[in-house]
């Protein structure tokens, strides 16, 4: 996640002096515990957060134990991996499902955070597990507040219930349920008002929705950018409502990301989502341990794996397989794989789930973004049959070929050259899997990598 690039950084940098030394003195920890001090503070994390952190790592790591062990460095990051992940977490908090369906969530927190947004795409999220949601327009306030969840919903295929002239958002989220149980919805999600700041009028709205509809659930959606602010909107909300949990948006945006670190401790309650995108699907489950491990350094995995099954069509994969086992990758294979990778997201954020010395190495290589919306418009351009069939592109259909995908020659030039290699490449790695498949036959050990 960008939000946490530069503490990620920091935080790697004093534990690399750490595991280059053998032993550890107390000196070394302590200053060690500096930098990891200044590293949160600089990220917007709460300063009592910070203290309370600190002082809980350095008595672990201060232990015989980890003083006494052949690896005291990588001791010391597992002590502070376990920490970070206690603080955000300790485990993934799901959605607590109401007995008596339908489960109500209120959704609130101040005007701009993404409420809205976050509702829809939390009750996307439920529907995709097989859920039945409704979304309810009770932000009465707000200029087309209404009109943009109705937008939302029907991208997602999902009804929203309003009522036209109605000024009573009580009345509209206690008669929400009734159409719920009528029309089977499982699962409500009732998108609140909010204020430019935390105030008596808006509290009081929230406090009689609550006892009207008496919510499984009431998410506070906390925009990530807004640091500091957004640890003392989390304690305000949560004295007055009570709130069972957090939403975190814009954790994709160039911000400290100290919210992340610090809403848990101060409220107590867990972040349940986090948002990192305007499309309908950029939410996820928040995984304390897996965040941890990103910012750590130690990968992601599980969630890259995850996003792949996600975006990867198994038969679409299967065919892949067979055409670079027969050399006959084309343009329009390469535009498939161009496509499921957009589908996983961020290429940077993907780079960050890497583990271990791979995403390391590939951390600093700058993306272009741009680049591959140039190779996309290039391949698009061409006609079917010379996608299939590369080599009979001469110097007129080049010349027509970069006039529609708006480039200049040279870029297709340059596109043909590098799918060229690619074919080769890939040629190659298809006849050493065969040769290997012929041995393995003969020694019973070997199979085809495919």
């Amino acid at each position: 996640m960008a939000v946490f690039a530069n503490l990620a950084d920091k935080l790697q940098a004093t534990f690399k002096k750490l595991t280059g030394k053998g032993r550890l003195s107390e000196a070394d920890i302590n200053e060690a515990m500096r930098e990891i001090r200044l590293a949160l503070l600089e990220a917007d994390v709460s300063y009592k957060v910070v203290k309370d952190f600190v002082a809980r790592i350095k008595e672990k790591a201060l232990g015989a134990d980890v003083l006494e062990s052949l690896s005291p460095g990588q001791q010391v990051i597992k002590i502070v991996h376990e920490e970070l992940t206690a603080l955000m977490g300790p485990e993934q908090a799901k959605i607590n499902i109401s007995s008596h369906p339908p489960t109500v969530v209120m959704m609130v927190g101040l005007q701009g955070s993404g409420k809205t947004t976050s509702s829809a795409k939390i009750a996307n999220l439920m529907k995709k597990q097989g859920r039945r949601p409704l979304l309810v327009a009770a932000d009465i306030y707000r200029p087309a507040a209404i009109k943009q969840l109705q937008v939302l919903g029907e991208n997602a295929e999902i009804p929203v219930f309003s009522l036209d002239g109605c000024n009573d958002p009580v009345r509209i989220a206690k008669e929400s349920l009734a159409h719920a149980r009528t029309h089977g919805n499982d699962f409500v999600f009732i998108d609140t008002a909010g204020r430019l700041h935390v105030n008596e009028e808006l509290m009081a709205e929230l406090k009689n929705i609550k006892a009207e509809v008496n919510p499984s659930e009431i998410l506070l959606v906390v925009d990530a950018m807004a640091g500091q602010d957004a640890v003392n909107v989390a304690e305000a909300f949560h004295a007055d409502l009570g709130i069972t949990g957090l939403v975190l948006t814009k954790l994709d945006g160039d911000t400290r990301g100290g919210a992340a670190l610090s809403v848990k401790a101060v409220t107590g309650q867990p972040i349940k989502f986090v948002g990192q995108g305007e499309k309908l699907d950029a939410i996820e489950p928040f995984y304390p341990d897996r965040l941890s491990s990103r910012i750590l350094g130690m990968g992601d995995v599980l969630t890259l794996i995850e996003k792949a099954q996600i975006a990867v069509d198994e038969k679409k994969a299967l065919e892949m397989e067979a055409k670079i086992r027969n050399a006959s990758f084309t343009f329009e294979d390469f535009l498939d794989q161009l496509e499921q990778m957009k589908k996983m997201g961020d290429i940077q954020d993907i780079i960050s789930m890497m583990p271990g010395n791979i995403g390391k190495q590939l951390k600093n290589i700058q993306v272009d973004e741009k680049e591959f919306s140039r190779m996309e418009a290039i391949i698009q351009s061409m006609t079917k049959e010379e996608r299939i069939k590369p080599d009979m592109i001469n110097a007129s259909r080049k010349r027509r070929i970069a006039q529609g995908s708006g480039t200049q020659v040279q870029d297709v030039n340059r596109l043909l050259k590098k799918f060229a290699e690619t074919q080769k490449m890939m040629k190659m790695a298809s006849n050493q899997a065969a040769a290997m498949g012929k041995k393995g036959k003969k020694k019973g050990m070997f199979k085809l990598p495919f």
